[in-house]
């Protein structure tokens, strides 16, 4: 079975507009609520009959009574489980609507959100508070249903028999009503300060897990285990807090509920007694009650269980309504991208008012062309390389691909269009495999297989991987702590040339690697080159020489550019970084010879 998706922008802005999306479900579960009720109803009426027709001296009418009764009683509880069936069915289908809309929503959103919201938050909401707006579309709307339509149903009875008995029976129900409000209130604040410090552990949690070797490399498991106390702690209290508040809860609206039931029997004994209702209608008004009684006690719990799901709701809320750093174009997809990048006069800061990273940056590559941005570390090469294909709020008319702006593209042409490799490499917890075929539609496939060990190879990670454990099947860890920088670089480059997009942007590919590794992996880079527009980013001389043209930044500025023998023969930044690079490697030779000596 299927289920469609909703989009980020066609979310609803109510549960109530979310329950409409369901409305066929609802209303079958509702109707079938609504016939369970009236076949109680009909129940109630046999019993008040049967019970009047054996004290009357009919035993033969209240045989055939007793069998419909039975028969009736079965086919009630196949209607009403099936209308569970059909209300909880409507609540996990919105449920699965909410986790797939909150996944495409965090997919839309930029860096500004995830500096707002951490990460184990995110997950509290993606779990425990949808699971929490599901109870409230199934259990509660259930039982809300259920206790309305009870109350319809055993009012009928109740009345019919006796008004009298039915006002002293319904006596406590203002007092039910102030409790249930009072508790549902209470309940409402309590339950989003525990989904707040659940999401608080939660991030704690992930942190240390991914950080594992950090906090045991500088020895500070104590000052870690001090935090985690600290938030369970908290945690702690506000689930005490609620438990003490559910605990009292359901004490009080039971204690309420046996004192109209003792009012009950006293009043409603002297009216059998004084003739006024018969022993079958009392029997039936006392049953009719006991059906009133569950429903009106699950209410109050049902309450507290839409107070739980408002709360998830509005947390959700605060993830939906976010507005992205990003927005894609409305321009068509071209049929055809070449790789021509041109940037123009880019400006960039990451926060209004403050000062610019970037500053009137221009340049062009021609499609297959390439292009090394080269640069002091903070001069801005990484925003820049970012900026291209919008992983950050591009300016507007600052980037163009194939002479359109990119922002007027939609994102997934421009993300498909201009591959990025990240200076940060990030794995999954996967395999190898998997990892470097990720952009693969059937990475499992042999067809793929071979492409990922070309691509390994072209990366000069092949013989590491096939040297793991599994091989390429080895499972890298959170981040790919399974394995070194330089490994988890070269795993990644891996993965972007099996990408192979019309632009290339690699940020600083071969910062982890030694320098037959590094002339390697640049001879690979020179023949993507052939195929599609490079943009590399690099801070060693040896691989901005081989690209067709280099721009040098300094401060956020275009400070030269030109071939590398145009550099070099000029004073300027560049020609001082040929400099001291010359001199490393001299002296790198030199202590090498002189180790073998």
């Amino acid at each position: 079975m299927k289920f469609a998706r909703r989009t980020p922008g066609s979310m609803p802005k109510s549960l109530i507009e979310q329950m409409r999306r369901h409305t066929p479900l609802y209303a079958r579960g509702i109707a079938l609520l609504a016939v369970y009720q009236t076949l109680m109803y009909l129940f109630d009426r046999g019993l008040w009959w049967g019970v009047d027709s054996v004290m009357g001296g009919r035993p033969q009418v209240a045989l055939w009574l007793g069998a419909a009764l039975a028969v009736s009683a079965v086919i009630a509880m196949v209607v009403r489980v099936r209308s569970r069936v059909l209300i909880f069915n409507a609540g996990r289908d919105a449920e699965y609507e909410l986790r797939g809309a909150l996944l495409d929503k965090l997919h839309a959103l930029g860096p500004s959100f995830y500096r707002r919201m951490p990460t184990g938050d995110i997950m509290s909401r993606a779990t425990n508070d949808t699971t929490q707006v599901r109870l409230l579309l199934g259990f509660g709307v259930l039982n809300v249903t259920n206790t309305i339509f009870a109350l319809v149903s055993g009012l009928g009875i109740a009345l019919s028999i006796s008004p009298k008995l039915t006002a002293v029976a319904l006596s406590t129900m203002p007092i039910l009503m102030v409790v249930t409000r009072k508790f549902s209130k209470a309940m409402f604040t309590i339950m989003r300060a525990n989904q707040a410090a659940l999401g608080a552990m939660s991030d704690r949690v992930q942190s240390s897990l991914a950080g594992m070797r950090v906090i045991k490399s500088f020895a500070l498991e104590d000052a870690e285990a001090a935090a985690f106390d600290e938030v369970n702690a908290s945690f702690l209290r506000a689930n005490l807090d609620l438990a003490r508040l559910r605990g009292s809860m359901f004490p009080i609206s039971q204690a309420v509920t046996s004192v109209g039931m003792l009012l009950v029997f006293l009043y409603g004994g002297q009216l059998v007694l004084a003739r006024e209702i018969s022993a079958g209608g009392f029997v039936a008004f006392f049953w009719a009650l006991q059906r009133l009684t569950w429903p009106l006690m699950a209410l109050g719990f049902a309450l507290g269980m839409i107070q739980r799901g408002r709360a998830g709701w509005m947390r959700l809320r605060e993830i939906y309504d976010a507005v992205p750093d990003v927005v894609g174009g409305e321009l068509p997809a071209p049929d055809e991208v070449r790789g021509e990048l041109e940037v123009r006069d880019l400006t960039f800061a990451y926060k209004p008012g403050a000062a610019p990273v970037l500053d009137g940056v221009s340049f062009r590559v021609p499609a297959r062309g390439s292009l090394a941005l080269v640069g002091r570390t903070g001069s801005g090469k990484s925003t820049l390389a970012a900026l291209l294909p919008r992983l950050l709020p591009t300016p507007r008319g600052a980037v163009l691909l194939d002479g359109v702006d990119v922002c007027d593209l939609p994102l997934a042409t421009v993300r498909h269009a201009i591959g990025y490799a990240q200076q940060d490499a990030f794995l999954f917890s996967t395999t190898v495999s998997r990892n470097i075929g990720y952009a693969l539609d059937a990475p499992e496939s042999p067809a793929s297989a071979d492409a990922i060990r070309d691509a390994a190879r072209d990366a000069q990670v092949l013989d590491e991987a096939l040297g793991l454990p599994d091989g390429f099947d080895t499972v890298v860890g959170e981040r790919g702590v399974q394995l070194s920088g330089g490994q988890k670089q070269r795993v990644a480059l891996a993965r972007a040339l099996l990408w192979a997009p019309q632009v290339l942007v690699l940020d600083d590919p071969i910062s982890a690697v030694d320098t037959r590794t590094e002339t390697a992996i640049l001879e690979t880079i020179e023949r993507q080159s052939h195929a599609r527009t490079v943009v590399l980013i690099t801070h060693r001389v040896a691989a901005a020489a081989r690209c067709d043209r280099i721009v040098v930044l300094d401060g956020g500025h275009v400070v030269d550019s030109g071939t590398h023998d145009e550099l070099v023969s000029r004073p300027g930044l560049y020609a001082s970084f040929a400099e001291e690079q010359r001199i490393e490697r001299e002296l790198s030779a030199l202590g090498e010879t002189g180790g073998a000596a």
